[in-house]
């Protein structure tokens, strides 16, 4: 397993808990992943759901390293 390093998402509220800026973002094994610290809730996508999902203009993907 690859280690990234995890960021927070200023503002960022839990899909599931509704919790406000507990949400980190990183990468795992090349996956994006967004997880919650609050209830541990966690998603991954890959770069082509990311593209799928946003409506209008794509300006860029945010890429931690």
């Amino acid at each position: 397993m690859s280690k990234s390093r995890k960021r927070f998402v200023a503002g960022a509220r839990c899909p599931k808990c509704q919790a406000l800026d507990s949400i980190v973002l990183y990468k795992d094994n090349g996956v994006e992943t967004v997880e919650c610290i609050e209830c541990g809730y966690h998603e991954q996508q890959t770069d082509a759901k990311v593209a799928d999902k946003a409506q209008g203009q794509v300006i860029g993907l945010f890429k931690p390293e």
